[in-house]
């Protein structure tokens, strides 16, 4: 495990060199090859002036640079004390007009919900940073490309799912991911703190913007306002002659009203907001690609490394506590539950939860532990990198059968009461944290310099996969599955009142129930169906999936408060 330079100097080899932002410096970054000049557009520095001098000397520390990147930056970016790079280039014209684009689309699409709508809007937001990106001299990378598909992805979680807490989560980590493929970056910080990078362009990038547009118009205001003008008067003539048409042809009619949503005089004001945050996210976006902010150039100070004794002792006494732990465990898997039930006095549910908690924040403190260990336990020898290999690789080891442990209660304690939200998010967390703990065991072997990125990625993976397997349908299905195997014993358990709180997601396997069952379960899901009218764009699969099962097979009239409750209690307490 010595190879893991998550927070010393032993890593400084793979940190950005001054001046190349977040470099692959091209070989030979020092010569007069006419591929290192920087674009008029990025650098406007006189001869001789103290920038230029700059320039040049960072032109000769960059030379023989190879490190992968996620961009190339302009190889002679000046090294500032500063993480921010010099001013961008002016806004390119294609810039302001896919910046335009994502404005009206946020006008005309995000008053209504989250669904198809967002990729729609992500479209024109990410042209307008790519031109950014390219006006500044930059081009992206593999692991650029990684995190921007990465992002659109996770926007069509809200497109098939109607869950709101699996959309959310979806969309976090798709801003997450957006603002890395912006700022790039290899190490620890740069993805830590790239996903808050773009907050800073949001003053910055309306500025830059308007910059951009008075030179485009000629740099006075009179330009400015005929621009104003003309898009204002193509507006009017849009509204004008599209209503006419309307209301000559039905079928014109129709086809506009589930195209174009609601532009009411009553929303006017919600739309002009949703406009100017659509302006206003663009340009903060482009602003962060044509000069983002250079976490790579964070350096976390190194720890003091440690005598054998003073970090291996303790380390190799958790380990031997991990040990009996897990023979303890390996005892009970083989041996049954039921003597140690009857020894500690608990029921098997108690059991299952006890354990479950405990040993997720066991798996949480190991990570701590291997952090401050490779912290401070030398590597200057031979001999101390075998060691630390063997202590953390054991520790490693170990900490993944308490993983498996924790499922495995996890997994008792839903055979005793059912799957939840809760329920399942926790066991996602701690398989991911499994995962985590192989990949610091392969940085052991093959080198941690992919760490950080691949660590970023898996979570982003995580979030995908767990919203595309739908948590509530998954929550749903488990639960009828249980309530199947359990009537067979003649004594059905179900909680009714927990599955009529679950998203049209959970429709699909909620419809497999038997009357009256399956209609008092979806009477409030069939409400909520009835009450909304989203169009197109902000309407999920699985909503549009459960109106027409729904459509089908109506939830049943007779299935009414009192008849549901009943039937509630007694399968709760059977």
């Amino acid at each position: 495990m010595s190879d893991i330079p998550s927070t010393s100097k032993q890593g400084e080899q793979e940190t950005a060199r001054p001046g190349e932002g977040e470099p692959d410096a091209p070989e030979g970054a020092g010569s007069s090859d006419p591929q290192d000049a920087v674009p008029e557009s990025v650098s406007r520095s006189a001869p001789g002036s103290p920038r230029a001098v700059a320039k040049s000397a960072v032109r000769g520390d960059a030379a023989g640079d190879d490190e992968d990147t996620d961009w190339d930056h302009p190889s002679d970016v000046p090294w500032l004390p500063e993480l921010q790079v010099e001013a961008p280039a002016p806004v390119r014209t294609a810039t302001l007009w896919a910046v335009l684009a994502t404005g009206l689309l946020s006008m005309l699409l995000l008053g209504d919900g989250l669904a198809l709508n967002l990729v729609l809007i992500a479209i024109p937001a990410s042209l307008a940073a790519y031109f950014a990106a390219v006006a500044a001299g930059r081009r992206p990378h593999a692991w650029a490309l990684v995190w921007g598909l990465g992002g659109m992805a996770l926007l069509f979680v809200p497109a098939l799912r109607d869950a709101g807490w699996p959309s959310f989560l979806a969309v976090v980590a798709a801003v997450a991911l957006g603002s890395m493929a912006l700022h790039g970056g290899r190490t620890w910080p740069a993805v830590l703190l790239g996903p808050i990078g773009v907050l800073n362009s949001l003053v910055t990038g309306p500025t830059w913007g308007w910059r951009g547009l008075r030179e485009r118009s000629g740099g006075t205001r009179g330009n400015v306002g005929a621009v104003l003008r003309a898009l204002a008067v193509t507006v009017v003539l849009l509204l004008v002659f599209g209503a006419l048409f309307a209301s000559a042809d039905a079928a014109f009619a129709d086809l506009l009203g589930d195209l174009v949503p609601d532009t009411s005089v009553s929303g006017g004001p919600w739309r002009l907001l949703l406009l100017l945050l659509g302006l206003v996210g663009a340009l903060a976006v482009s602003h962060t690609a044509a000069a983002p902010i250079q976490w790579d150039r964070v350096e976390v100070p190194a720890g003091r490394p440690r005598g054998r004794v003073e970090w291996a002792l303790p380390l190799i006494v958790l380990i031997g506590l991990f040990a009996a732990f897990n023979a303890v465990q390996l005892a009970v898997l083989f041996g049954g539950y039921d003597a140690v039930l009857e020894k500690t006095g608990q029921t098997y549910a108690d059991y299952a939860r006890q354990g479950f908690w405990q040993l997720l924040l066991v798996t949480l403190l190991t990570l701590l532990v291997i952090v401050f260990a490779l912290r401070w336990a030398p590597r200057d020898s031979g001999g101390d990198r075998k060691l630390v290999r063997g202590v953390l690789g054991t520790l490693c080891a170990l900490a993944l059968v308490v993983v498996a442990s924790a499922v495995r209660r996890m997994d008792m304690y839903v055979d005793a009461y059912g799957l939840t939200r809760l329920r399942v998010s926790v066991v996602a967390v701690e398989l991911w944290l499994g995962l985590v703990i192989v990949l610091i065991m392969a940085a052991g072997v093959w080198g941690a310099r992919w760490l950080p990125r691949v660590v970023a990625a898996s979570a982003a993976a995580g979030v995908l996969a767990f919203g595309l397997v739908s948590p509530d349908g998954l929550i749903a299905e488990r639960n009828v599955q249980r309530y199947e195997d359990t009537s067979k014993e003649g004594a059905g358990k179900f909680d009714l009142s927990y599955a009529q709180g679950l998203s049209a997601d959970a429709v699909l396997a909620l419809d497999a129930l038997e009357e009256p069952l399956r209609s008092c379960a979806l009477r409030f899901i069939a409400a909520d169906l009835e009450g909304g009218d989203a169009p197109w764009y902000a309407t999920s699969w699985g909503e549009a999936r459960a109106r027409d099962i729904l459509r089908d097979r109506p939830v049943a009239k007779d299935a009414d408060g009192s008849t549901c409750y009943e039937l509630s209690d007694d399968l709760m307490y059977r």
